[in-house]
């Protein structure tokens, strides 16, 4: 008998809500209960064996041959329009490392998990044999034709800044590294809300980015997009604060910290975190797991009001309850079971919905702050306090909202191939994102999902 998990709360200790031993062990069962979480469906009605014909050989050879004359027709004759892969080495898999792509499989199919169940969009876990980004680049190019996009995941850096720049430049779908561009779309969009709160603007924000690997320095590029100045931001690696006097950074496998230090950290500022963050406004850690890795003495430190998000999984680089102590007004983390989670997952799948759905050529950064802005206005005015500063993962309809924000942005930078109305857009993200949750429901009901013992 498998004991399933209730959510307990915090209390005022900070004790955390979920035991983390507990959830894995019941996740280790349910695992291998289900042997897995996805699986391929068909959605074309088979009532004889001439519908067999019509699907497959002979009737297929038609489909076939409307896509020699005109390639773009595959998006309308077969799923592609509506399929995503997810690619990985398993170099840099959550909290959990280097594990390799037979060990990272879980996590890329509840990553097509919540494709599926958010965003509607059929997603292919596809965990790679190899970390050699010269063939990374190579399977993502030999895999093309099948899909719509590709979501590139927990892939370690620097070599993930290469392989993403090298595959947009090459394909003509569009790419997206989800630990880059997902983490900072979140982040954006929870910032935009917590500067509303404490009454600061977004423009003249001082921020310290802990952690300047492929989500601190994708934060950083985003931020600087959307208004930031980016002398008021400083980056802080495992060796210290980001600037011009680092001899380090003029190795080949910095070149990206390189890129940003000569644009942010105006004041040539030195040292670690604990100077990093003296007289910040904000704090943004995506680093390492904590606790411990800020301490509550370094957010006193820190301008009247700070806004903290430490966003490290499983356990966040500084507990809220500490963070809360040294004077934070605002607390964001990375976990379900603490107020204000950033997660990607508020991100990705509303986003590639509307990409998808206008068929867009690639996922810009203003796509990315369009979907960043819309996660922040979906909280009603009366509701957005400072434990509510972004939605959470059960308000279900914030997709749609995000996927016709996206599609409009694509469509007004001259990226889309389909051109729709927002209400079209809006509408059409409804109805498929809608479909995918009743057909979770009816097969929950029919129990060919078995419920939980």
């Amino acid at each position: 008998m498998i004991k399933w998990v209730v959510k307990r709360g915090v209390d005022v200790e900070g004790k955390a809500g979920y035991r983390d031993d507990e959830l894995n062990e019941v996740s280790l069962r349910l695992h291998e209960l289900y042997r897995g979480k996805i699986e391929a469906a068909i959605k074309c009605p088979i009532r004889d064996i001439m519908d067999l014909a019509v699907w497959y050989t002979p009737g297929v050879a038609g489909p076939c041959r409307a896509i020699v004359r005109d390639p773009e027709m595959v998006y309308k004759l077969t799923n592609r329009w509506n399929s995503v892969a997810i690619v990985s080495d398993g170099s840099r898999v959550l909290g959990l490392g280097d594990i390799g792509p037979e060990a990272g499989l879980p996590v890329m199919e509840g990553k097509a998990l919540l494709f599926k169940y958010l965003g509607g969009v059929d997603a292919y876990p596809l965990c790679l044999s190899t970390k050699a980004e010269g063939e990374i680049v190579k399977a993502v190019e030999w895999i093309e034709p099948s899909f719509a996009g590709i979501n590139l995941e927990d892939i370690e850096a620097p070599k993930c800044f290469r392989i993403l720049n090298v595959l947009r430049e090459r394909l003509g779908i569009p790419i997206w590294h989800d630990d880059q561009q997902g983490t900072a779309t979140v982040v954006l969009g929870g910032l935009l809300n917590a500067v509303k709160l404490v009454g600061k603007d977004l423009e003249g924000l001082r921020i310290a980015i802990i952690g300047a690997g492929a989500a601190g320095l994708s934060i950083c590029r985003l931020l600087i997009r959307a208004g930031v100045d980016p002398g008021n931001i400083i980056l802080v690696d495992s060796r210290g604060i980001l600037n011009r006097d680092r001899d380090d950074l003029d190795k080949p496998e910095n070149v990206e910290k390189r890129r940003w230090c000569l644009v942010t950290n105006r004041e040539g500022r030195e040292g670690s975190i604990a100077e990093a963050l003296i007289g910040m406004d904000a704090c943004i850690a995506v680093s390492r797991p904590g606790p411990g890795v800020i301490k509550e003495e370094m957010i006193r430190g820190m301008a009247d009001d700070p806004i903290v998000f430490a966003c490290a999984n499983p356990v966040p680089e500084i507990w809220p309850w500490e963070a809360k102590k040294g004077g934070a007004r605002i607390v964001a983390t990375g976990r379900s079971d603490l107020p204000n989670q950033v997660n990607n997952s508020l991100g990705f799948p509303g986003v590639f919905r509307g990409t998808l759905d206008v068929r867009a050529r690639t996922i810009t950064d203003e796509m990315c702050i369009a979907a960043a802005e819309e996660l922040a206005a979906s909280i009603p005015e009366g509701k957005l306090d400072e434990d509510h500063i972004l939605p959470s993962m059960e308000d279900w309809w914030i997709y749609p909202r995000v996927a016709s924000a996206v599609g409009l942005k694509a469509m007004e930078q001259g990226l889309a191939r389909r051109i729709l109305e927002r209400d079209q857009l809006y509408d059409e993200a409804l109805t498929i994102i809608e479909r995918s949750r009743r057909m979770l429901e009816v097969m929950a009901k029919s129990q060919l999902i078995r419920s939980p013992p």
